[in-house]
Parts: structure tokens; C-alpha cells; sequence
């Protein structure tokens, strides 16, 4: 099994916001931090935001933060939410004419118990999980501040004409 890219992209940008929770965050920002389309983004933020995972405020100062407390945010919620309801194999479909096995298959009740697993595992885990080093996230993820360099003392010492 594998996660869309969309999922990995909602639990990436819940885990940006849980770093930290006293600022709001922008899609730019997340998408520098990632290196992923802000266009994708856009989409998981507003999936996220109409789900009450997230608040989007517009405007001047606006940006992205958490809802809810990390410890809150289940992940197979997160994940159940941004997979979607499509059934994991055809013959689980609405349509009885979709697998012309299905009565007498295995595979169904195999792949819908590792879904079950899958699912119950992540529901064992927060968010809050997923950020508890939010020290080491926090150094890969977020920039540091600029530093001024030899540019900003080589003008200084223009203007002055003497270094000082």
C-alpha cells in the first residue's frame, strides 16, 4: 500500500504547524521548508481548513495554524480524511458487477483486515506523536535567521571611509 501524495502533503504541513503553535505559518513558507509545489499545497490547505483541522486567515499578518491541540489530531483521521472513501480494491465497490470473483474470493477480507490494521495503528498516534522532537524538525525545517556578512561591513566602511 502506499499513501497518496496528497496524505503525505496534509501530514506534512500539520506537522510544520505543530513546530510552533505561537505564530502562523504561510504556504510559501511550508513549501520552501519541503521543497513542494505551493500549488499542491493551496488544495491540502483547504481541505484541511474545511475539515476545522486547520484556521486560514486572509490578508495582511494571515497565515496557517493548527485548530486543535496536537494531541488531538489523531493521524488515521488525518489520513482516513484525505484518502477518500474509494474502496481499496474493486471488488469492495458499489457496482456488483465489478469483480466477477467476488463471491468466492479471499483477497477482499485479507486486504480489508490490513487496512483495519493500518488504520488502527495510526489511530494509536497524534500528532503531537509525530512532532515530540520538534527541536530536531524545527532545525531542519524552519530557516534561521540571516546574519549579516562581509556585504554589510563592506558598506559600512565605504560610508565611513575608515573600516570602523
Amino acid at each position: 500500500m502506499r499513501l497518496t501524495t496528497f496524505s503525505d502533503y496534509t501530514l506534512r504541513v500539520l506537522m510544520y504547524l505543530a513546530l510552533d503553535r505561537t505564530r502562523r505559518a504561510t504556504i510559501p513558507q511550508i513549501a520552501d521548508a519541503y521543497g513542494i509545489s505551493q500549488n499542491h499545497l493551496m488544495k491540502v490547505v483547504h481541505q484541511l481548513a474545511r475539515a476545522g483541522v486547520i484556521e486560514s486567515v486572509r490578508g495582511k499578518g494571515g497565515g496557517l495554524k493548527l485548530a486543535r491541540p496536537p494531541e488531538s489530531i489523531r493521524i488515521g483521521e488525518i489520513v482516513r480524511a484525505s484518502e477518500g472513501e474509494a474502496p481499496i480494491v474493486e471488488c469492495l465497490s458499489a457496482d456488483p458487477q465489478a469483480c466477477k470473483i467476488a463471491g468466492a474470493c479471499r483477497l477482499t477480507r485479507v486486504l480489508v483486515d490490513a487496512f483495519d490494521a493500518l488504520y488502527e495503528s495510526l489511530d494509536r498516534h497524534t500528532l503531537a506523536d509525530l512532532t515530540a522532537n520538534r527541536r530536531s524538525l524545527a532545525s531542519v525545517l524552519v530557516p534561521l535567521p540571516a546574519v549579516p556578512g562581509p556585504v554589510h561591513a563592506t558598506r559600512a566602511r565605504s560610508r565611513t571611509g575608515t573600516g570602523l
